[in-house]
């Protein structure tokens, strides 16, 4: 039913109360957890972590399909006032904003590792205090890894910053920027269509949009796959290695759930859903899609590129 107004205002929707949200931070908190005993359990070779985080995320899953039925239902019926909508847009707004600071977090502690803590460790001149207090061979080269004396916190055989034209697994990270630029452009030609009520389109360009996220996810399991097997490169290789699979892993996540919510998007529209004037689920979806292409295009510049 339609909203309601009262003295020319319309009423606020208020939803009724649910437990989902509750389901939802639990099932966060056993994923979480269960990560992070995996990962811990890889160097104590202990078994049976991944059951507490597949149990995580299958709540987590299950909490957010009926956190977004709900949502949809309401929708549907007439509850969403402009006041719930332009919530929606802080709402998804302010989201966005906090992937920003969580990436920007990295990003800063990768500039700080390469351009403040190598140079004072080992970067020669009466700033380094590598030869006097740990270990007068020390080299503070970031591609390779930090050359020391220790094997444990020994660099990688290689790395992808430097391709040759015999090894095309070494361009793959250019190869994943030109697929997520190219989805960028193919999930904004999907909106116009929205926007036009050209649905044969929409769902044409959409399509296509999930395609290049798979293709993308694919590339990334390859190159990773390469860098176990062939550079040496894995979270034990210095800081470079911990340092690249942070932050590429975090993306690929975020790639993961981007890719979920494209899904979504495109069974909706199968069912019909969105109008030219009402899609602001498909647009949410976009801001989010574009957010992750433009941390790719960060990633390939400052950690592959330069």
């Amino acid at each position: 039913m339609a909203q309601q107004q009262v003295d020319g205002h319309e009423i606020y929707y208020v939803p009724s109360q649910s437990k989902v949200p509750v389901w939802l931070a639990f099932g966060l908190g056993v994923m979480l957890y269960g990560v992070a005993s995996w990962m811990n359990s890889l160097q104590t070779g202990q078994h049976g972590h991944e059951i507490m985080m597949l149990v995580g995320f299958l709540i987590v899953a299950i909490a957010l399909y009926k956190w977004f039925a709900a949502v949809i239902v309401e929708n549907h019926a007439g509850l969403n006032s402009s006041q719930v909508k332009r919530s929606y847009v802080w709402g998804m707004g302010w989201f966005i904003f906090s992937e920003v600071m969580f990436f920007a977090a990295f990003f800063g502690a990768l500039f700080y590792i390469r351009f403040f803590a190598l140079t004072w460790l080992g970067g020669g001149g009466e700033k380094a205090i590598t030869g006097e207090y740990l270990w007068p061979d020390f080299s503070p080269d970031w591609a390779t890894g930090a050359v020391n004396p220790h094997p444990q916190f020994a660099g990688p055989d290689g790395t992808f910053a430097a391709p040759s034209l015999t090894n095309w697994g070494a361009y793959l990270p250019f190869y994943n920027t030109v697929i997520l630029l190219s989805s960028s452009v193919t999930i904004h030609v999907a909106h116009t269509a929205l926007k036009e009520g050209n649905r044969r389109k929409l769902i044409l360009w959409l399509g296509i949009t999930i395609a290049l996220a798979f293709l993308f996810m694919g590339l990334q399991i390859e190159e990773y796959v390469q860098a176990y097997r062939d550079l040496g490169l894995t979270m034990d290789s210095g800081i470079y290695g911990s340092t690249f699979f942070l932050l590429t892993g975090f993306h690929g996540f975020h790639v993961a759930l981007g890719t979920f919510m494209l899904i979504i998007m495109l069974a909706r529209c199968l069912k019909g859903h969105f109008t030219k004037e009402d899609h602001f689920g498909f647009e949410a979806t976009a801001w989010y899609w574009h957010f992750v292409d433009v941390v790719w295009l960060a990633l390939f510049l400052f950690v592959y590129v330069f």
